[in-house]
C-alpha cells in the first residue's frame, strides 16, 4: 500500500524536501513508518523523543494501523494536545468566522471589532510579536510555516474548548504564516466574555496550549545564519515517545 509522508519544520532540512511516497506492505502502523526513516536517515532517532505523528490530519500513537492512501505527518515541537471534540456544525460555522490563517498582516482592532457584542463586558487581547532578538543574537526577520489544514482544525477545536471551559461567549484566533518583519504581529488571540476574570484565564490558556499543540513553525533568520526555533515538548497525551523497531520493510 502507498502512504504519503509529509515533513515540517526541521524534519524538511533533515530529509530535503517536504512530501514523498513510500511503500508499505499490508497491516504496517505508524512504527513502521519510523523504523523505515531510522534506517535511511540514522539521525533521525536522537529526534524520536521530540517528534508528535499524525494520520490525515489527526494526531496519533504509533501503534495506529494504516491503509492505502492515507496522510502521514512527522511533526516536530511546535513554535508555539490531545484532539478536541467535534463540535456541533452551527457552532463550527460560527468559530470559522474567528479563526483563520493567513499571510497578510494582522489588523488587531479590526478582528476585535468584528468579535465585539453589546453583552459584553470584557474583551482581552494577545499579540505576539516579532522581536528584534533572540539569546542575545539580533534576529533580521521570522518564516513560519503551517501544515495548514490540520492546524487549522486544532485552532478550530481550541476555540470550542475555550468557549466551553471558561465560560466565554467569543474566541477570535488568527495566525500569520510566512515572512515578517521586526515589529510585525505573528497571532493574535482575543476573547470576549462577560466577564474579565473568564476572558484573561481563556486568553492565557488559548496562547499557552495553540503554542504547544497547534503545527506551526518559526525559522529565524540572524546575521550569521538561521535556525529552526526549538518548540515545546507535546503534550503526553499525543506524544507517547514512540519506538522505532520495526517487522517489516518500507521502500520509496
Amino acid at each position: 500500500m502507498q502512504i504519503r509522508i509529509l515533513f515540517f519544520g526541521l524534519l524538511q532540512d533533515l530529509f530535503g524536501h517536504s512530501t514523498e511516497l513510500i511503500d508499505l506492505p499490508e497491516g504496517a502502523c505508524l512504527h513502521d513508518v519510523l523504523s523505515h526513516y531510522v534506517r535511511r536517515t540514522p539521525r533521525l532517532e536522537k529526534l524520536l523523543p521530540s517528534l508528535a505523528l499524525s494520520v490525515n490530519q489527526e494526531y496519533a500513537t504509533a501503534d495506529r494501523p494504516l491503509h492505502s492512501g492515507d496522510e502521514v505527518a512527522l511533526l516536530p515541537p511546535v513554535s508555539g494536545g490531545a484532539p478536541q471534540p467535534q463540535s456541533q456544525s452551527d457552532a463550527k460555522a460560527a468559530n470559522r468566522d474567528h479563526v483563520r490563517i493567513v499571510r497578510a498582516p494582522i489588523a488587531a482592532d479590526a478582528v476585535l471589532a468584528q468579535l465585539k457584542r453589546p453583552e459584553d463586558g470584557a474583551a482581552v487581547i494577545f499579540e505576539g510579536v516579532v522581536r528584534n532578538h533572540t539569546r542575545a543574537r539580533r534576529t533580521l526577520y521570522l518564516h513560519y510555516e503551517a501544515y495548514e489544514s490540520m492546524a487549522q482544525k486544532q485552532m478550530e477545536a481550541l476555540a470550542t474548548q475555550a468557549r466551553a471551559q471558561f465560560d466565554v461567549r467569543a474566541v477570535a484566533i488568527v495566525h500569520r504564516l510566512g515572512h515578517l518583519e521586526i515589529g510585525e504581529t505573528s497571532v493574535l488571540i482575543a476573547v470576549a466574555s462577560a466577564h474579565r476574570d473568564a476572558a484573561f484565564q481563556a486568553c492565557r490558556w488559548l496562547i499557552d496550549t495553540l503554542k504547544k499543540t497547534v503545527p506551526i513553525w518559526k525559522k529565524e533568520y540572524f546575521e550569521d545564519g538561521a535556525v529552526w526555533a526549538d518548540g515545546e515538548p507535546f503534550p503526553p497525551e499525543i506524544h507517547p515517545h514512540p519506538a522505532p523497531e520495526s517487522r517489516d520493510p518500507a521502500s520509496k
